[in-house]
């Protein structure tokens, strides 16, 4: 049903899109706009990961060059009988993380560098098990193609808006004061319930992708405390890229921007009080206790009272500078 609810919603995008294109050219605008449309799925179902990568400006990391964070986000794939994706950081001082990507196969993470010096190293695994939930969901191919179809639909609503400055309208009969109603309904609304869809294709995978985490790491408190500590940040540090592109904002585990102008009418993301309380309400289920740690050599043990499981350096490694704390993060 999920999936069938998902085709309903992008289908509706679509629409959206190509009704837009007739007001702009009439027959031959629609035509155009459904050529885009289906062009511009077909890119994105086979780009999607390096598109949004490179729009990010996220580097590729390994084992070499940052050994905790690609070892944890291996141990959870190994938890979640995925392949191991391709793991990315970008420089973002606001803590925040996504997945992306066509399938399993072919999936991607990434996390901030706010992310990794925020969070503990439970923090982010938690992170990091949502993230890979919604690669076992192929959630990641469906909420990239709603914010380029979105972005879309928004653009062409800037065209609209400045052709009906200079007079500009449909060709084939939408003058007068049909037409200009036409276009300003467009301009306003289209971008409007795009805007609605993403947001119901976001909200209803979140809680999903939550549970899933919950399980991939074995210890659904851990996101949760997460979640409330990027919900924090979002607000006070921005993600500029980000703010210049919105419609990508549903691909963040917390919606990355400030909340200006129209984006704090809506949201593409669930409440984070609701998301925090049905993540205390799994671990109640789940019977809470010691919750299960990974070693960078994969080996599961027991979380401790002092800092996390990962407060202590590994085998080999420099000791933490006095004065750091526990939950600073592999780079704190």
């Amino acid at each position: 049903m999920n999936h069938i609810k998902t085709a309903m919603l992008l289908a509706a995008l679509t629409a959206i899109f190509v009704a837009m294109g007739a007001l702009i050219g009439g027959t031959g605008g629609m035509l155009i706009a459904f050529i885009f449309a289906l062009g511009m799925n077909f890119y994105t179902y086979w780009n999607s990961d390096k598109m949004v990568l490179r729009m990010y400006g996220a580097r590729q990391v390994d084992e070499r060059t940052a050994p905790d964070y690609y070892n944890l986000v291996r141990e959870l794939a190994r938890r979640a009988e995925l392949p191991m994706p391709a793991v990315y950081i970008m420089e973002s001082a606001q803590p925040n993380a996504f997945a992306t990507g066509r399938n399993p196969q072919n999936a991607a993470v990434c996390a901030s560098t706010g992310l990794l010096q925020a969070m503990s190293r439970e923090e982010i695994a938690g992170v990091m098990a949502h993230e890979l939930a919604h690669i076992k969901n192929y959630d990641t191919l469906t909420m990239t193609i709603a914010a380029a179809i979105g972005g879309a639909v928004s653009m062409l609503a800037q065209y609209m808006q400045f052709g009906a400055m200079f007079g500009g309208g449909n060709r084939e009969g939408g003058g007068g004061i049909m037409g200009v109603v036409g276009t300003l309904m467009a301009i306003i609304v289209a971008p409007l319930a795009a805007m609605l869809v993403q947001m119901a294709i976001s909200r209803s995978r979140e809680y999903v992708a939550d549970r899933m985490g919950g399980e991939i790491c074995g210890q659904p408190l851990w996101l949760a405390s997460a979640l409330g500590k990027i919900e924090n940040y979002a607000h006070r540090i921005p993600n500029e890229e980000a703010e210049a592109v919105p419609a990508t904002a549903s691909l963040f585990i917390i919606n990355p921007l400030q909340g200006w102008g129209m984006d704090n009418l809506f949201s593409t993301h669930p409440n984070t009080g609701n998301r925090i309380a049905a993540l205390e309400q799994q671990a109640s289920r789940m019977g809470g206790g010691s919750a299960p740690r990974y070693a960078d050599d994969g080996r599961q043990g027991y979380a401790d009272d002092n800092g996390g499981p990962w407060s202590q350096p590994r085998q080999g490694s420099q000791p933490r500078q006095a004065g750091r704390s526990g939950n600073s993060g592999p780079w704190g």
